[in-house]
């Protein structure tokens, strides 16, 4: 029986026990009996709420859900949906097209028909027709065009994967966030624990008159302090898992924590800069997008450059129709197969067009075409520089890091020692308050920097080599 509210559970159990008894006695009151109803409802739902299960994602977990469901991501994989459209459309343009025309008509008018005057006639006629046309030649606009979408679809997948990368780094580091908060929540329960301990120490010292009530309450307010500092690190630990679920965009009615790792080790060494930075600059999206945006604009100018030469095409038509007197009819009627089969007619031709002055449109496109071409290379110049200057600073940020955690693991060490060594003298009657207290801060300051240290350590690195193209993993 879950105990819902203070005294629930007896009058919970009394209800199932003795209610043939209290039916029989007639003292079970409707309201009484709703208000019980009412109260097992409470208890059921909470029992439900309670084993309500929690998914445990791990770092991989997290980074394959936001694959799958962010929608950022999913609005730029439907551009690229665009893209390989607009492609599979630039070559149709290679292939002839194909139209068919079916019209059919009535017209009723008065016809000046010879030796018989006006006859009002009712005539119903109509055509039919296949027409095809293709371009033969157009100054390799069709060719450029082709080539130029195939482009843009390698640019479309590469923003989708520009896309993945930076919320993949994004949760790694809210991630990371979680793990530090929940191990220094850790540090400080065992400080608590430790503080609890002192001040029953301290009691026991306060009442054999070995310490003066100044420092029993001393060693109360370290503990409050402290029990203060473990709460303020819970909702921590609440507000980083708040920003993990923003970032995953994960619904509300979805329950999750993330898995605990023992693989969270702070690396010796990094590699190379130059190699990250070659790798980076070679291989990242980043970089490729703006060389595939200055091919791109190569590609824009070579099809302005068509706008001056002459358009070859060819065309033909195939093309049928017959006509039919319905009233007053004064000839004799041809068949409907006769008329079509001797009406069908055929053509086929070939058409230059050949640009002679167009109002400066040719003129103006190919200019700004050059212009474009010139603005993406600089593009791809700054890439490549915002490339390299990311990848420098997350080496300095990796490397200062790692020297960062160095020095607070042999910070923590000796705060650590120092800590236990005035405990066991206060325990012992060797130490004071003040002193205790003095050096429970500096292991308190001690963990925390360490903490931040080590994980700051490991996202540093995470990001370093994730330049080099190395998965995520923890």
């Amino acid at each position: 029986m879950i105990n819902c509210f203070p005294g629930t559970e007896i009058a919970s159990r009394d209800i199932l026990e003795n209610g043939f008894h209290i039916a029989s006695e007639r003292k079970f009151t409707m309201k009484q009996y709703l208000l019980c109803l009412t109260l097992l409802s409470i208890c059921f739902t909470t029992a439900q709420a309670q084993n309500k299960p929690t998914n445990v994602w791990s770092l991989a977990d997290c980074i394959r859900y936001a694959h799958d469901h962010n929608l950022q991501v999913q609005s730029l994989q439907l551009n690229e949906q665009l893209a390989e459209q607009n492609l599979l459309l630039a070559n149709g343009a290679r292939i002839p097209s194909l139209y068919g025309t079916f019209t059919n008509s009535f017209q009723n008018a008065k016809n000046n028909v010879a030796g018989n005057g006006l006859l009002s006639q009712l005539t119903s006629s109509g055509t039919y027709g296949l027409s095809s046309s293709v371009i033969l030649w157009n100054g390799n606009y069709v060719k450029n065009n082709i080539l130029q979408q195939q482009l843009l679809v390698q640019s479309a997948a590469l923003q989708v994967q520009q896309s993945l990368n930076n919320i993949s780094l994004q949760i790694t580091a809210n991630f990371l966030s979680i793990l530090l908060a929940k191990e220094y929540f850790g540090y400080i329960k065992d400080l608590v624990s430790t503080s609890e301990a002192r001040v029953k120490q301290g009691e026991m010292f306060y009442h054999a008159g070995s310490i003066a009530r100044k420092d029993l309450l001393q060693l109360q307010a370290q503990l409050a302090s402290n029990r203060y500092l473990l709460v303020q690190t819970q909702n921590a630990i609440r507000q980083t898992r708040l920003l993990l679920r923003q970032s995953l965009q994960l619904p509300a009615d979805i329950e999750f924590d993330i898995a605990p790792s023992d693989t969270v080790v702070v690396p010796k060494s990094l590699p190379s800069f130059y190699e990250v930075r070659e790798a980076a600059l070679q291989d990242f999206p980043d970089a490729k997008i703006g060389k595939l945006g200055v091919d791109i604009a190569s590609f824009d100018m070579a099809k302005a450059d068509a706008g001056f030469k002459p358009t070859l095409s060819a065309g033909g038509t195939l093309a049928t129709g017959y006509s039919n007197v319905i009233t007053n009819p004064v000839l004799p009627k041809t068949g409907y197969f006769t008329q079509t089969g001797d009406n069908f007619y055929q053509r086929i031709g070939l058409t230059l067009s050949i640009p002679i002055f167009s109002n400066y449109t040719n003129k103006v496109a190919r200019a700004r075409a050059t212009i474009a071409y010139k603005e993406a290379q600089l593009n791809w110049q700054n890439d490549q520089l915002v490339l390299s200057q990311a990848v420098e600073q997350a080496y300095l940020n990796a490397s200062n890091a790692i020297q960062s955690y160095d020095a607070a693991s042999e910070q923590l060490n000796a705060a650590a020692e120092s800590y236990r060594i005035a405990n066991e003298q206060f325990r012992l009657g060797a130490n004071n308050s003040y002193d205790l207290l003095q050096q429970g801060n500096q292991y308190l300051q001690a963990v925390q920097a360490f903490t931040q240290a080590k994980y700051t350590a490991v996202l540093q690195e995470k990001i370093y080599e994730f330049y080099l193209g190395k998965p995520i993993q923890l």
